[in-house]
C-alpha cells in the first residue's frame, strides 16, 4: 500500500527525537503532524518540508488532546508515534520533590494513555496502523538519582504491554522503543533544572552517544516494516554503553 497520503502523528516534536523523528518520516512520504506545546519551533519544523504540518498539543491536557482527535477525525492516520515526555530531575529518593514525581508521570505516563485512547479509535477507522511509543531503557533499570523517571517509564513499558494484549487481533501494531544514552538539546538540561554543567556530565567523556536522528531511524524502519511483522520491543544504546552503569568514557590526561 502507497503511504502517500497516510498521516503520522508525532508528540514532543518540537524539539530532539520528536522533532528528528518528524523530519524522517516527512521525508518517507507521510503527512505529519507534529504536535507539542512550542508552536514557533512547530512552525519553523513544518517550513523545512511540506509534509509536515504544526499542531499544538499539550499531552497534560485533555482538551486540548480532544481538539488534536477532533481535527483528526476524518483522517487517514496510520501512525501515532508517542514521544512525548521527559524527566525533570535528578534526585535522591528520599530528598525528592513529589510535584517533580507527578509532574513526571503527567506527563510520561498519563500524557500517553490520553493520546493513545483518543488517536486508537482513527486508526481503527483507517483499518491499519501502529502505535509507537518511546520509553527508556530506564524502564527496564532502575538508578540512583532516577527515581521518578525510571518508575514512569516502567509504567508506560506496561501500558504498552498492556495495550498490545487488549488490541490483539486488530491490524494495530504496539512498538516499544527504548533508547540508553541519547544526546540532544535538552532532554539533561531539563533534567537539572537548567543547569548545563550538570548536563554536560551525563555525556562526559563519551565519543558517540546517540543522537536524536538515531533513534528516529529505528522509529522509522519499525513503521516501515511489513504490517504482520511488530517490534514489540527495541532496546538501542551507543556502543559504549553496555548496560546502565557501564558506561565507557574516555578521560583526557
Amino acid at each position: 500500500m502507497s503511504i502517500e497520503r497516510e498521516y503520522a502523528v508525532v508528540t514532543g516534536a518540537s524539539s530532539g527525537i520528536g522533532a528528528a523523528t518528524a523530519r524522517v518520516l516527512a521525508e518517507n512520504g507521510y503527512h505529519v503532524i507534529a504536535a507539542a506545546r512550542r508552536m514557533d519551533r512547530l512552525n519553523e519544523l513544518a517550513a523545512s518540508n511540506l509534509n509536515i504540518e504544526a499542531c499544538e498539543l499539550d499531552v497534560t491536557d485533555q482538551s486540548s488532546v480532544d481538539a488534536l482527535a477532533l481535527k483528526l477525525a476524518n483522517k487517514p492516520v496510520t501512525v501515532i508515534v508517542n514521544n512525548a515526555g521527559g524527566s525533570f530531575d535528578g534526585s535522591l529518593l528520599l530528598q525528592s520533590d513529589l510535584e517533580s514525581w507527578a509532574k513526571t508521570f503527567e506527563v510520561n505516563v498519563l500524557g500517553s494513555v490520553r493520546v493513545i485512547k483518543a488517536l486508537t479509535p482513527i486508526l481503527r477507522n483507517s483499518g491499519r496502523g501502529i502505535i509507537v511509543v518511546v520509553t527508556s531503557t530506564a524502564g527496564y533499570v532502575t538508578y540512583e538519582t532516577g527515581g521518578s523517571y525510571a518508575a514512569a517509564k516502567h509504567a508506560e513499558k506496561a501500558m504498552v504491554q498492556t495495550l498490545r494484549l487488549e488490541l490483539n487481533g486488530e491490524p494495530i501494531r504496539v512498538c516499544e522503543i527504548a533508547p540508553g544514552m541519547v544526546k540532544t538539546d535538552e532532554f539533561a538540561i531539563n533534567r537539572f533544572a537548567g543547569d548545563a554543567e550538570k548536563a554536560a556530565k551525563v555525556y562526559e567523556g563519551v565519543a558517540h552517544p546517540l543522537t536524536a536522528e538515531n533513534v528516529a531511524e529505528a522509529i522509522r524502519w519499525s513503521i516501515m516494516l511489513p504490517d504482520h511483522f511488530n517490534v514489540d520491543s527495541m532496546t538501542i544504546r551507543p556502543v559504549a554503553q553496555a548496560a546502565q552503569h557501564k558506561v565507557h568514557r574516555v578521560t583526557k590526561n
